[in-house]
């Protein structure tokens, strides 16, 4: 691994970063806290790495003997899905698009019978929250229609399908309120001491996991189906990953549970990271090296993001002098952005998030992608408001 993107923390803590990659003091303070934790074997924060809600966001954690369900968080099985549409690019008009796109916050299983009818084809195990189905929610998700500006490596971009004429559909979103009602049920019961393997809270916690990342591919899919019936397009699936929840890995020898804060895995495939909705995004695919010691170092993860540079709580007072939200409805590329909701759309400002080149190019440095394209915004559509988180 390239040294100048891999810091040295303490011993068993590191930071992929370039020396031009900003990352605020409290986010590298509680991943040194984190890596305190019983049992923690490895701690290694990705160039998006910032603070969290007591343990930080773009981050991979190595636990042995014991997890930590606190540290995958509430939205288990958030994550990534890139699909390739039959929307060409050269017919576009994005306001026409917008209108046809139109609102697409409200339940999926209260539209028809046959969106009821795709919700129950998917075969879930009941959760209470299928009213949360094909639906995006609050915070940093969106989905994204896109526009292929750059191939980097063509036999790759090639392999996969890709073709720069046709209009790309990026969904991000998880489990919703599901994964929610779990860590809450959980912190409840056992605080923030972790689970020891074996144990039968250990089990139960593993098939509540399991049962969440279920939910959030069949959200992702489903967001997708929606969007591409509303713009009467069909659309085929390029990639689809998780990059908040547990795996029982074995890395050097030590066998034990990775833990993916806000970190895409690096060992399945294409991956595509995304930066602020008034930037560009990035289709990459990991560099493994010889006997996959590079992904080794990372613990087999990468970047998911660009990675918040603002607390939300600042960013209307910073911008509301500067932008309407008006204003905001539009980005410096030109792209459209769909929210109705005042606060979310100073709160994902493109200004409220690092550079997404300082991330990729850490990434590069260390060795670890092969950047494949780059895709620009055309129109992001978040959360209207009034819908369960």
């Amino acid at each position: 691994m390239g040294n100048s993107s891999l810091q040295i923390i303490a011993e068993n803590v590191s930071v992929i970063a370039s020396p031009k990659t900003w990352i605020e003091g409290g986010a590298i303070q509680q991943l040194q806290t984190t890596a305190k934790l019983p049992g923690m074997h490895r701690v290694v924060g990705m160039p998006d790495l910032h603070p969290g809600r007591g343990y930080p966001v773009g981050a991979a954690f190595l636990s042995m003997g014991r997890f930590y369900p606190a540290l995958i968080g509430g939205d288990i099985g958030c994550g990534m899905r890139l699909l390739k549409t039959d929307l060409s690019i050269a017919k576009l008009s994005l306001d026409k698009l917008v209108k046809r796109l139109g609102n697409i916050d409200a339940p999926l299983i209260e539209q028809n019978d046959f969106w009821r009818a795709r919700v129950r084809s998917y075969e879930l195990q009941g959760s209470g929250f299928e009213h949360s189905l094909g639906t995006i929610g609050g915070g940093n998700h969106f989905a994204e229609l896109q526009q292929i500006t750059e191939v980097f490596d063509q036999a790759i971009f090639s392999a996969h399908g890709l073709d720069r004429k046709q209009v790309m559909l990026l969904v991000h979103s998880g489990s919703r309120g599901f994964g929610g009602q779990i860590l809450r049920q959980h912190i409840e019961q056992y605080g923030h001491h972790g689970l020891a393997e074996g144990d039968v809270a250990a089990t139960t916690y593993w098939d509540q996991h399991q049962q969440a990342l279920d939910f959030a591919l069949c959200n992702r899919s489903l967001i997708a189906e929606r969007i591409c019936a509303n713009l009467a397009t069909q659309a085929e699936m390029v990639l689809d990953i998780h990059h908040n929840f547990l795996s029982k890995v074995v890395i050097d020898g030590a066998r034990g549970f990775l833990h993916r804060k806000g970190a895409a895995p690096s060992d399945q495939g294409l991956i595509v990271i995304p930066g602020s909705r008034g930037d560009y995004s990035f289709v990459v695919q990991a560099r493994l090296g010889n006997q996959g010691e590079l992904a080794s170092d990372s613990l087999f993860s990468l970047a998911h993001g660009a990675g918040r540079k603002w607390m939300r709580s600042e960013c209307e007072p910073r911008l509301r002098q500067r932008y309407t939200a008006t204003q905001l409805s539009r980005t410096a590329l030109d792209s459209r952005v769909v929210c109705h909701d005042k606060g979310l759309i100073f709160e994902e400002a493109p200004e409220a998030y690092k550079p997404i080149d300082s991330v990729i190019e850490s990434l590069q440095e260390a060795g670890l992608i092969n950047v494949v394209a780059k895709l620009k915004p055309l129109i992001s559509y978040k959360t209207s408001g009034g819908c369960c988180l």
